[in-house]
C-alpha cells in the first residue's frame, strides 16, 4: 500500500509537469462556467424544466472535465512519459503494468473530482446553483464515466507515436464531442438532425446521465449501457496497445 501511494504521488507530480493538461482539467471548465453564467445567468426557464442555465450546465461541464482528463491529459502525459524514458525506467523495476496504470487512474479520478468540486463551489457562490438529485448517485456516475473515458485515453496514448501526436488526436476527438454533446450548448436548442446524430456520441450520453441524476430523474439506463460498452471496448483495445517504450 505504501509503495502504491508513493507511485500515486509520482504520477501526480508528472501531471503537474504538463501545464496544458492542468489548465484544461481545472481552469478551462471554470472559465466556461463564469463566461456562460455572465452571459446567460441562472434564472429558472421552462426549456430547462424550471431550472436555470447554470443548473443544467454544471453537470454538462462535469462531462467536459471527464473529456479533458481522458482525451487530453491521459494521452499526453502517458506519451510524454514514454518519450522521456520514464516508463522505461519503471519497466526496469518489479513494478507491474497494472500497478502503474492503477496509480495513474487513481490520480486522474482525484483530479477529476477536484475539478467537479471547484465547479460546484463556484456555481453555488456566484450563480445560486440548484440541485435536486442524490450526491452519491451523481458522484458514482461521474467516477464510472471517467474510468470509461480514461480507457479510451490510454488507447490514444498507446497508438500515438509522440506526445505531440497524442495531443493533436486528443483535441480532434475532444472538441467536437464537447460542442455536440450538449455539455456547453444545450441539446434543446440544436437542430433535430444534430440532436439525433449527437445521441450516438458517448459524451452526449455522459451529459444526459449526469443531468438526469442532477435533476433527480434517476439513472438513464441507455446512457449507462453505452458507458459500460465504452469501458469494456476501450479497455480491451487499450491493454495490448500500451507500450513502455
Amino acid at each position: 500500500m505504501h509503495s502504491f501511494l508513493k507511485l500515486s504521488v509520482v504520477q501526480f507530480k508528472l501531471f503537474l509537469r504538463e501545464p496544458v493538461a492542468f489548465f484544461f482539467t481545472l481552469v478551462f471548465p471554470l472559465l466556461l462556467l463564469l463566461l456562460f453564467g455572465l452571459v446567460w445567468g441562472n434564472e429558472p426557464a421552462a426549456i430547462y424544466g424550471g431550472f436555470g442555465y447554470i443548473d443544467q450546465a454544471v453537470p454538462g461541464l462535469a462531462a467536459v472535465i471527464i473529456g479533458t482528463i481522458a482525451l487530453m491529459s491521459v494521452p499526453v502525459a502517458t506519451a510524454a512519459a514514454r518519450e522521456q524514458k520514464i516508463l522505461r525506467r519503471f519497466r526496469a523495476t518489479p513494478l507491474r503494468a497494472q500497478s502503474y496504470l492503477a496509480a495513474q487512474v487513481v490520480v486522474y479520478l482525484v483530479l477529476a473530482l477536484a475539478g467537479m468540486a471547484l465547479l460546484i463551489v463556484a456555481a453555488s457562490l456566484f450563480f445560486g446553483l440548484r440541485f435536486a438529485g442524490n450526491w452519491f448517485a451523481v458522484t458514482a456516475a461521474f467516477v464510472f464515466c471517467t474510468v470509461a473515458f480514461v480507457a479510451v485515453g490510454y488507447l490514444v496514448a498507446g497508438l500515438a507515436p509522440t506526445s505531440r501526436v497524442a495531443q493533436v488526436v486528443g483535441q480532434l476527438i475532444f472538441f467536437p464531442l464537447m460542442f455536440l454533446s450538449g455539455a456547453t450548448i444545450p441539446l434543446q436548442v440544436m437542430p433535430d438532425g444534430v440532436q439525433q446524430a449527437a445521441a450516438w456520441l458517448p459524451m452526449t450520453q455522459t451529459v444526459l446521465l449526469l443531468q438526469g441524476l442532477w435533476f433527480g430523474q434517476g439513472w438513464n439506463l441507455p446512457a449507462l449501457a453505452m458507458m459500460a460498452v465504452l469501458l469494456v471496448v476501450g479497455a480491451l483495445l487499450a491493454a495490448p496497445a500500451f507500450r513502455w517504450e
